[in-house]
């Protein structure tokens, strides 16, 4: 590999010199520019990863807020992000909010400082805070949809809607939502998208909660469920769905026989419980992935203001949804 001593020797300059033409070009005579530059291509030389950054005034930092790094929706969206910044050469810094909206906040104050652009996943925190804090940061949020900011949405309606049309098919008339954070954006698309599908297919809609997005939450809806008397429940996403299967399960009730359950996201839990979980399955990596691309057409001064990159979900049919009970014989 070329060192900046080879290049030096070859232009016929100092090391200095070969070192101001990377970082301070305005300040090295042209002619000595054009040699160390050409020796610099000759040989294969490239700077340093923080020459480079002095260079272009940056850091070479992306970072990355999640609400729960937990939560198995995220580690493959992190892993993408990891995966397209590497392809960049971006250094990738995550933070987890652990689902609070105060912490969210000093973490994006935080880390501003000290990358050169943000991608916020599922942000909660009011759009006012919000702008203000990253005012001068480039950002991409994911999941979230705020004027003039490029985001990655996925819509829930295309899995809402065939989540719907399969437990119609089934022959069930009511399905119980247990909703998630009611100030999380996704709760609220997924709600509507819910709600526009049953009443197309004329199927009676309820709702539960608000839960926070965790098993446990999962496991305290259940006595409601058992109690309201439903045959079909939609949950949030899969961890307050497989929550449910465990209290159900607990209390004497058979998952899919006696009550359908169908979650959202398709972590890989979903295909590990028993029986294996319905779900709407959400692209956790591909949402990585076009956040990471969007974040570097920002970066170069494309016209991405506003942009939004639209990912479709679809559901996946396991084993924890059938037919409801059929009502008891009368004498």
């Amino acid at each position: 590999m070329a060192t900046i001593s080879d290049v030096a020797a070859r232009a016929g300059v100092s090391r200095s010199t070969v070192s101001r033409v990377f970082l301070q070009p305005q300040v090295v005579a042209e002619d000595a520019r054009r040699r160390v530059l050409a020796a610099a291509d000759t040989l294969g030389y490239e700077p340093s990863p923080v020459a480079r950054s002095l260079r272009r005034g940056r850091t070479g930092n992306l970072g990355l807020v999640v609400p729960d790094i937990a939560n198995p929706f995220f580690p493959p969206l992190i892993k993408a992000v990891q995966r397209q910044a590497r392809r960049h050469q971006m250094a990738l810094f995550v933070a987890d909010s652990d689902e609070h909206a105060d912490d969210e906040l000093a973490l994006v104050r935080a880390m501003a400082k000290q990358v050169d652009g943000l991608i916020l996943a599922s942000p909660r925190v009011a759009e006012a805070d919000l702008r203000a804090l990253i005012e001068g940061t480039p950002t991409v949020v994911i999941n979230r949809r705020l004027e003039g900011i490029p985001a990655v949405v996925t819509t829930p309606e295309q899995g809402m809607t065939q989540a719907v049309e399969h437990l119609a098919a089934l022959g069930h008339g009511e399905i119980v939502y247990l909703a998630g954070p009611e100030q999380a954006y996704s709760n609220q698309q997924r709600r509507q998208a819910l709600e526009n599908a049953c009443r197309l297919h004329g199927l009676r809609l309820s709702e539960l909660g608000p839960f926070e997005p965790h098993f446990e939450s999962g496991v305290r809806a259940g006595d409601l469920v058992l109690a309201q008397g439903g045959s079909a429940v939609v949950a949030y996403n899969d961890q307050i769905a497989l929550g449910l299967l465990a209290r159900l399960s607990e209390r004497g009730t058979r998952v899919a026989q006696d009550v359908s359950v169908i979650g959202v996201d398709d972590t890989w839990l979903a295909r590990m419980a028993s029986p294996a979980l319905t779900t709407v399955r959400v692209p956790a990596g591909a949402a990585g992935a076009a956040a990471v691309r969007l974040m570097v057409d920002v970066l170069s001064g494309g016209p991405v203001a506003g942009a939004a990159v639209e990912l479709a979900t679809e559901l996946i049919v396991r084993s924890s949804t059938a037919a409801p009970p059929r009502p008891a014989a009368t004498a």
